[in-house]
């Protein structure tokens, strides 16, 4: 099973960049976008979208803002919108498929913003995400996957002396980020390639940093550590453009 997670940084405006030709190319079996920043009404899928392939959409209250959508070929059992939280759960942040044998979770987490006036927040959402997910994980597997905003280590941020401090790098953030995976998840890309470097998955659309690759590997693809016997592939697509952020795989055994 082939899985992609991709920040388009607004649907529409990635349609007008090559988002069909990539979907196509995928050959994927799920599809999980994030920032899509849209409404289903307000998107024509069938420009991309095999006939028969299931489409599920957790807009932001905010018109314009934030979202999430996920695009598969397979029916899942169930699916839900949210961490039926409230006070999480305004702006489409998160859409969770209940497939046979586990969970496929896909997540937009709040940015902590410039000046991290956002991060007394973010250090909610992220409680409040770790035991939704611990909670799914009691009854089956899970697989997250997303824009988590958060480039865990130092080799995962081209600077990273000079944005210890930044919204997506603090101490605080990447905590949580330690203590999710250590609460008994996988960040697969590092299960695969535990000390590549130069590997990132976000460049700002400022100084030619994506030619430069002066990048964060902030969007993943984690996983159960119960899965581990099922991991066939992760990588990053740094080939695919049409955002500021490139898609992100990961391929699992049947």
């Amino acid at each position: 099973m082939k899985l992609i997670s991709w920040n388009v940084n607004g649907i529409r405006a990635c349609l007008k960049s090559g988002f069909k030709d990539a979907f196509n190319a995928f050959g994927a079996d799920a599809v999980c976008l994030q920032e899509t920043k849209a409404e289903a009404a307000q998107v024509d899928a069938s420009l991309f979208l095999p006939e028969g392939w299931n489409a599920y959409w957790n807009s932001a209250r905010k018109k314009g803002y934030s979202g999430t959508a996920v695009f598969t070929r397979i029916e899942p059992l169930d699916v839900s919108f949210g961490l039926g939280i409230e006070e999480h759960d305004q702006e489409g942040r998160t859409i969770t498929l209940e497939l046979d044998d586990f969970y496929l979770v896909n997540v937009y987490t709040p940015n902590s913003r410039d000046g991290l006036v956002h991060l007394p927040y973010r250090m909610a959402w992220e409680d409040a995400f770790r035991a939704y997910l611990l909670g799914l994980d009691a009854r089956k597997p899970v697989i997250i996957c997303g824009d988590m905003n958060v480039a865990h280590e130092e080799i995962d941020i081209a600077r990273p002396k000079t944005n210890h401090f930044s919204a997506g790098f603090t101490d605080q953030e990447r905590a949580k980020m330690t203590g999710l995976l250590a609460a008994g998840f996988i960040d697969t890309f590092r299960y695969f390639y535990p000390d590549k470097p130069d590997m990132y998955s976000w460049w700002s659309y400022r100084g030619g940093a994506r030619e430069r690759n002066v990048g964060w590997r902030i969007d993943y693809f984690l996983a159960s550590k119960r899965l581990a016997p099922r991991l066939a592939r992760a990588g990053i697509l740094a080939d695919v453009h049409g955002a500021d952020h490139c898609p992100v795989l990961l391929e699992v055994r049947c």
